[in-house]
């Protein structure tokens, strides 16, 4: 037989823009490098002599590796990325690499404990779209007896000394994806989560920032979990000086153990790199989402705005009432119509109903089909909002099935929406409810579902009285991928009583994500700037609420309103009946407005303006630099007499530009600037940049929008 091919003792992975080294020669592999692209002439040798370290007092006489799963055999002093044991024994894993394939962007490295009968397999690959690498852990059950998993995170990845701050995203309902600081320290910050899905508490993902670093300017490093449930995130800085970030799915006990041959695959860790401030890294996530074979879908048309019935009606379905919301949601220039919930029996409340997936004859006695076949022929598409995961105690479903519920006897079930959850981890739930839905596509002309999911797995066993959260979310993504199967032009939409799950697994199967489930445009232009971190402007729910925002009670002007919906895929969420003849003008405008310039703002860069509190900016400029779209939002009274100039940002600087303001409708009375640019003004990139405009005085919760196209 021929010698096997020797192991490489280095690996190497390029981007555009970043360098991944790896350092193979020991028995674990560790990562040298990220960041920055290296030369071509950087030698990896001579890379982690430069890091090279000297025996310290009272430590040991060589520096236990941070390798890509640090294990508890190697001596390790942080948080292992590996937790294993067979009934207490073979838990001190240690392993040596034992094979290294190399594709053209990635990378997979297998690393085997012999002594204890396990496999470590490491696979990292560097997507071309935005520089964007990808990693998971695979663990292998090689021994003849179970293998007890408790922790088995994706790979660890090192930030430099010089990240001077985590920042965090944590909320609540109705307030998600809020960025926190963290100053970086000696010790851990660690956010765990255990409501079965993303959560709207601790979003999984974390930037480790290099000071000064801002929106425009600095070296930031993203990571984020590509997973739908319990997670964990652990960013520590250990004595020594190292500092590493681990990001994992949290298993409960007793949730995974590996039969003799059987392996458990970690979520992907999803992360990048950027020397240009927050936003390039924005960009680079955005790339990469945008570059993913299922978004292609979502490139083969405009994206539809919506009409969404929910805050207009609730639970009080009348079809005529509903036909006139169509009939005005057309008018106005809708394109797809969403019927929310309370259209199947027993509905007319949120006790009862779920579960039992037909049409409530006695609402609609010939059917959703009248409804369905007005909306087409006012030229919109319909869909359908749906919650298959949850069950009421009130249901056919629930009296001919209740041990198809997750519950964990002989403790209580905690009350939570008036709902239970099914166990999507039993093929026979997943078979019935895809029967159901299929029905409802089968029978139907239904171009898009809203699938919500509106309470957490509180009580996650399964019928064996195991933990049934992994489960869980597998069956999830099973039964979403074989609807798409089933019906590949349906669009699906990821609610989860707002953003409770809204993150890159979860896309990898559906089309957008209900981003929050407040419409209170001030609400929403914060939340909006935390998710668009990761995830570009057409994934993104966004839609005009009523005047008076039924969760926060603010009212926002209808200008204000439109302005925020408008960067992201928009829609309206209102009694279109309560509206004034000029609201529902200024709708109009608005929903016009915005189709003028989706194309831009669904493909175009995102770039944020770094400004004071009270203040929100940005824009979104075409990849050639051509034409941009610029929002500013004063969000309260300034301080001084008038806020500081707005310094635009990703222009071409040797370019002239046409600057037009185009939102709101009603002029701006009193700045000369601003009456000139009602009609355009033609201004440098380089002063657009350098110098900047003056906003206007405005009052608070007031804004404007500025188109600025190449001459």
């Amino acid at each position: 037989m021929p010698a096997a091919a020797p192991l490489p003792a280095f690996v190497r992975l390029d981007g555009a823009r970043t360098s991944l080294v790896i350092d193979c020669r020991g028995g674990a592999p560790v990562v040298l490098h990220w960041g920055a692209r290296l030369a071509e002439s950087a030698d990896p040798a001579t890379l982690a002599l430069l890091g090279a370290r000297e025996e310290a007092p009272c430590s040991p006489a060589q520096t236990p590796p941070l390798s890509l799963t640090p294990l508890i055999g190697t001596g390790f002093p942080g948080r292992p990325g590996l937790s294993c044991h067979r009934d207490g024994q073979g838990w001190a894993s240690w392993t040596e690499i034992v094979a290294v394939q190399c594709g053209e962007d990635s990378v997979e490295i297998v690393s085997r404990d012999a002594a204890n009968g396990m496999t470590l397999r490491h696979t990292l690959r560097l997507a071309a779209a935005g520089d964007v690498l990808r990693a998971r852990t695979t663990v292998t059950n090689d021994g003849a007896t179970p293998l007890a998993i408790e922790a088995c995170d994706a790979p660890a990845l090192p930030v430099p000394a010089a990240v001077s701050d985590w920042v965090l995203f944590d909320g609540r309902w109705s307030g998600e994806f809020q960025m926190q600081r963290v100053a970086r320290t000696v010790g851990a910050v660690s956010r765990e989560n255990r409501r079965g899905r993303t959560s709207h508490d601790a979003f999984p993902a974390l930037l480790a920032q290099v000071a000064p670093c801002g929106e425009q300017l600095g070296e930031v490093f993203g990571f984020h979990l590509a997973w739908s449930g319990n997670h964990r995130l652990w960013a520590e800085t250990l004595s020594d000086g190292r500092a590493y970030v681990q990001l994992g799915e949290l298993l409960l006990p007793g949730e995974i153990s590996l039969a003799s041959g059987a392996a458990y695959a970690s979520p992907e860790l999803v992360c990048a790199w950027s020397d240009r401030g927050r936003s390039g890294l924005s960009q680079a996530f955005h790339a990469h989402v945008r570059a993913r074979p299922q978004h292609a879908r979502l490139r083969a048309k405009p994206r539809p705005v919506h009409y969404n019935t929910w805050e207009a009606v609730y639970f009080d379905h009348d079809p005529a009432k509903l036909i006139a919301l169509a009939e005005r949601a057309a008018a106005i220039g809708v394109e797809r119509f969403v019927l929310d919930d309370g259209w199947f029996p027993a509905r007319r409340n949120d006790r009862a109903g779920l579960g039992d997936w037909t049409v409530d004859r006695s609402v609609y006695p010939e059917g959703l089909g009248p409804l369905i076949d007005r909306v087409r022929a006012l030229g919109m598409e319909f869909g359908l909002w749906v919650e298959p995961e949850m069950v009421n105690p009130d249901s056919d479903l629930f009296r001919a099935h209740p041990e198809w519920v997750l519950a964990t006897p002989p403790a209580p079930q905690l009350g939570f929406r008036h709902q239970l959850v099914l166990d999507f981890g039993r093929a026979e739930v997943r078979d019935h409810l895809f029967a159901a839905i299929d029905a409802l596509l089968r029978d139907h002309p239904i171009a898009y579902l809203k699938w919500d999911m509106n309470r957490d797995l509180s009580h996650p066993g399964d019928a064996d009285g195991r933990p049934g959260a992994h489960a869980h979310v597998l069956g999830l993504y099973d039964l979403l991928a074989r609807l798409r199967a089933a019906h590949p032009a349906v669009e699906i939409e990821s609610c989860s009583s707002g953003g409770g799950r809204a993150d890159l697994g979860i896309l990898d199967l559906t089309d957008r994500v209900w981003t929050s489930d407040t419409n209170d445009a001030l609400d929403r232009l914060a939340i909006q700037r935390g998710l668009s971190t990761f995830l570009p402007a057409e994934v993104m729910g966004a839609h005009v609420g009523p005047t008076d925002c039924h969760i926060t009670g603010r009212r926002v002007s209808m200008a204000t309103r439109v302005a925020t919906a408008l960067f992201g895929h928009f829609g309206v969420e209102a009694d279109l009946g309560a509206l004034t003849d000029s609201e529902g003008a200024e709708l109009a405008a608005g929903i016009a407005l915005h189709k003028r310039h989706r194309a831009l703002i669904h493909s175009g860069d995102l770039v944020r303006l770094d400004r004071g509190e009270g203040e929100i900016a940005f824009g979104i400029v075409a990849a050639d630099r051509g034409e941009a779209v610029f929002s500013y939002t004063q969000l309260r009274e300034q301080r001084g007499y008038f806020a500081d100039p707005l310094r635009l940002a990703g222009l071409d600087r040797e370019a002239d530009y046409r600057v037009r303001w185009v939102w709101p409708v009603e002029p701006v009375v009193g700045s000369p600037l601003f009456a000139a640019l009602r009609d355009g003004l033609i201004v440098s990139g380089q002063s657009l940049i350098a110098v900047g405009l003056q906003p206007p005085r405005l009052k608070p919760q007031a804004g404007f929008l500025l188109h600025v196209e190449r001459v």
